[in-house]
């Protein structure tokens, strides 16, 4: 009934809206609204202000109006809604910002900013969503810039950057409060109650304030924010059989698979299954597992908040010092998913703004609090109840008693299990939870699920404008050059904890001392209008220097030809590196009997030469485990198995890979950017990219055959290597960061249309294409690209149709899309989405209310496999300007 009720309130209020706009009371035209600002700026292009039409690369941009015409509940989600941007959802507090492929849950490859200041969270490499920034009452615009942005900005801006404006309070004083409620998970067949078969639906609450105050005669101005969240996470719940092929051999799929491993069930991987000779032939039956709604809670809460404190020197200039801190519940993924819980970000940030320097220096603390990684937590909460040995053992004894009693084989498995997990820790029970919360608690992945890190982040950066330096002390620099010089600095400290970090420095205690990783780099930018301004020519060299790595180089060329004020094509070829993040290079986590470890030769010594891919191995044993169920000779088992081995080692494939170097990029982007009709009504943007990846940084999945002491098996003959790696106990299994060996290249487009209509109506519509290509398949390492390769948005809106009563819309249609990660590959099926708004304002009480719903259609999907089901998100939104 409140779907209905919400849809129905959303549906008329626009088709009032566009009847009253049709007919002879409609309100006067705002004449102020209707023209393109010509003048609009952006920053983040080249680190000046300068033209948003005459950027000479790709900017998105969303201003004041966009954000108050846009239907999404947060300025962050609207984000989706602009051109070249891709968007996936790992948690309704959680979304990840891409451009131009290669998207993937954490995100190191693209940089988001918040007034220049980097908010990712240290040892990720990556912000979580919007934990760390803005509310959506400070916010004061966003800029976008899809593409490779290394030359300036360095470090992970390889796909582009997200910079978020926030206001200054000495021009925007007064305190302000914004409360919006809603409702989710409306026919939800993740929610149902097993006893009534009904969905359960989940209240949302978002509260913001805002409080800003001018002091001293306009020289102090501070400001203050907070924001607390609270609502039902989407779950994650796919029961696709990850495993589906592995009793192929003896006919048994679907439910009858003892092998049988659900993406969003935990326990049952790779490294839970065992191979076990039944009747003469071999099965492979995995632990039990739990489903993740039995570990994680989907309550989400999050609180943050953020303190400024300004002072004005003179106009121009300003030295501002800003807190910002949050709290959080969530979940979060990277190959794994987490329970995030009781996390914590905080971030002291030192900025100087002047017309001739920027300078900022930030520190950055990070504590992951309670958080736990969910398949430790299954498989853990399966081996405290019974160890593998025993379970198999158990397992075994069921399943020859049930055979001899006549029952068929595949109902024997059934039988086999039920007894084997009898006394099995059920979810719900107080059992279970208290096991689950002691395993919370120990950080060691091979028996608990903690995730304990500690880490900080400090960053140092100037930025000198040289040309307007000279000029100011008189030197003679023609006013059409531009001179721009900037240096920064940055370390990571980490405090070890002995299962996700350690300090591999050698001579030092692993747990005794700090791990540190730190990068140094600078730019030189020049650049010049020539032709009488219609020709801006722009050069940019920049180096970094990164431990573990020599020096690096950046170049960037931009061109950009005016022949009018609204007519811009621009053209622009740059290269970036982008360094190893702290996880690529120094991990050192035990995640369910396989290792993760950095791609650094300090981390992994050893590991690379002495390895073969695990892809050959499973290839390699399923062959085996086919030829012994299909020997029906009199031999032996031993015999049969010897003669399997002897027969498909040839199958292994020695590990080709080694250790990490930096990624490169060249990329080349052409675009076309212009303004049509009296005062620029129609705004078209079309661009076009090549990018070419050298060294691309992915991971890849390798076993060291050992002795039964773990000793590594080196140069010993390939037959004494197979039977060692045919059983689980003669492997040391290795997930490692490493390059690729393939040239990979991407490429792609977008077009734009903005049209400003009579009477205020504002529409839009903007298509992404994006393709991947290599020089050659088979590279072993994923890919990762998990983008579609065309996707769309359509958008209409006014904010005065009638008596101050607007509305927004926006469509977003995206295609279906392979992805390949670590935790499941398959296609990620087509969506499409309707967002919608209502709103109203009454100008005399500074009050604004907003009526929306985001996937209003209610159509469930996910963004990218093993993600969590996305529904629709239903909102009464009031924003109040108290004074």
């Amino acid at each position: 009934m409140a779907l209905l009720i919400l849809r129905a309130l959303a549906f008329s209020g626009v088709l009032l809206a566009t009847l009253r706009a049709a007919g002879q009371t409609a309100a006067p035209a705002d004449t102020t609204r209707q023209n393109v600002d010509l003048t609009e700026v952006v920053v983040s292009a080249s680190r000046v202000e300068e033209s948003f039409l005459q950027s000479p690369v790709t900017v998105e941009k969303l201003n004041p109006r966009a954000l108050r015409l846009t239907p999404a509940p947060s300025f962050f989600d609207a984000i989706e809604h602009l051109k070249g941007v891709q968007v996936i959802t790992p948690s309704l507090a959680f979304k990840v910002i891409n451009a131009r492929g290669f998207t993937n849950t954490t995100n190191v490859r693209f940089a988001q900013l918040v007034d220049g200041v980097d908010n990712q969270a240290p040892h990720i490499g990556a912000p979580i969503g919007n934990v760390l920034g803005p509310s959506d009452l400070d916010i004061s615009s966003v800029e976008i810039v899809p593409g490779t942005a290394s030359a300036l900005y360095g470090l992970n801006a390889i796909n582009g950057l997200a910079n978020f404006r926030t206001k200054n309070p000495f021009s925007s004083e007064g305190l302000s409060v914004r409360q919006q409620t809603g409702i989710n998970h409306l026919n939800d067949s993740n929610t149902k109650s097993f006893e009534t078969g009904s969905s359960t639906e989940n209240l949302y609450s978002e509260t913001s304030l805002r409080y800003a105050k001018v002091l001293l005669a306009d020289k102090l101005a501070f400001k203050i924010n907070g924001t607390y969240l609270r609502a039902s996470d989407w779950v994650a719940n796919d029961q696709t059989d990850l495993f589906a092929k592995g009793n192929a051999t003896t006919g048994l799929f679907g439910a009858d698979n003892p092998a049988r491993d659900p993406t969003n069930s935990y326990g049952n991987e790779s490294s839970d299954r065992s191979t076990l000779t039944l009747g003469g032939r071999q099965y492979v039956v995995a632990r039990t597992g739990y489903l993740e709604r039995d570990l994680v809670d989907y309550s989400i809460r999050s609180l943050r908040a953020d303190g400024a404190l300004y002072y004005r020197f003179r106009p121009g200039t300003e030295l501002a010092y800003t807190y910002r801190v949050a709290g959080f519940d969530n979940v979060y993924q990277r190959s794994n998913r987490f329970g995030l819980q009781d996390y914590r970000l905080q971030q002291h940030a030192l900025t100087l703004t002047t017309p001739v320097v920027q300078a900022r220096a930030y520190f950055t603390r990070e504590n992951t609090g309670q958080s736990y990684n969910l398949r430790s937590m299954g498989e853990n909460l399966e081996r405290s109840f019974k160890p593998d040995a025993r379970w198999n053992a158990d397992y075994t004894g069921a399943w020859n008693a049930a055979v001899a009693a006549g029952q068929p084989i595949a109902q024997a498995h059934a039988t086999a299990r039920t007894a084997a997990d009898a006394g099995r820790l059920q979810p719900g029970t107080d059992a279970f939870n208290q096991r689950l919360t002691q395993l919370q608690d120990i950080n060691n992945w091979d028996v608990g699920a903690a995730l304990r890190v500690e880490a900080d982040l400090l960053h140092g950066e100037a930025q000198l404008n040289v040309a307007e330096a000279l000029r100011r002390r008189g030197t003679r620099v023609p006013a059409h050059l531009d001179l721009l010089a900037g240096a920064d600095h940055r370390t990571y400290i980490v405090v070890p904890d002995g299962n996700y970090f350690i300090n591999p420095a050698p001579g030092q205690d692993p747990l005794a001392n700090n791990l540190t990783y730190s990068k140094t780099g600078g730019f030189l930018q020049a650049g010049g209008r020539f032709l009488d301004e219609k020709l801006r020519l722009t050069a940019t060299v920049r180096v970094d220097k990164n431990d573990y790595f020599d020096v690096k180089f950046n170049p960037r060329f931009t061109a950009v030809f005016s022949p009018t004020q609204q007519q811009n094509f621009r053209l622009s070829y740059q290269s970036g590196y982008r360094f190893p993040s702290l996880f690529e290079g120094f991990s050192n986590v035990n995640s369910g009997q396989v290792k993760r470890i950095g791609g650094l030769r300090v981390m992994s010594d050893g590991v690379f030469e002495n390895s073969y891919l695990r892809t050959s191995i499973d290839v390699f044993n399923t062959a085996v485990t086919a030829a012994i169920n299909a020997n029906t000779s009199a031999q032996t088992a031993a015999q049969k198995r010897q003669q399997a081995i002897a027969q498909n080692q040839g199958r292994l494939v020695k590990n080709p890979y080694t250790y990490l170097k930096p990624e490169y990029i060249r990329s080349l982007e052409v675009g076309y950017k212009a303004a049509f009709g009296p005062g620029g009504r129609l705004v078209a943007d079309v661009d076009f990219y090549y990018n070419s990846y050298r060294n691309f940084i992915a991971q890849v999945e390798a076993y060291v055959p050992v002795t039964a002491s773990g000793t590594p098996i080196t140069n010993a003959d390939l037959n004494t290597v197979a039977t060692t790696l045919n059983a689980r106990a003669g492997q040391a299994r290795y997930r490692l960061w490493t390059n690729s060996q393939s040239q990979v290249y991407n490429f792609g487009g977008s077009a734009g249309l903005r049209y400003e209509l009579a009477r205020g109506y504002l529409v839009g519509a903007n298509t992404t294409y994006t393709r991947l290509a290599r020089t050659e398949s088979g590279d072993g390492l994923e890919d990762g690209f998990n983008t579609p390769r065309w996707a769309y948005n359509l958008s209409a809106g006014n904010e005065n149709v009638y008596q101050h009563i607007g509305f927004g819309l926006n469509y977003r249609w995206q295609q279906g899309y392979y992805s390949q990660t670590f935790l499941v590959n398959g296609t990620v099926p087509a969506y499409h989405t309707l967002d919608t708004q209502v709103i109203y304002a009454v100008p005399k009480a500074d009050l604004r209310f907003k009526l929306g719903a985001s996937n209003m259609l209610n159509n469930y999907y996910v963004t990218y496999l093993g993600g969590p089901s996305v529904g629709g998100l239903y909102y009464l939104a009031m924003t109040y300007q108290v004074f």
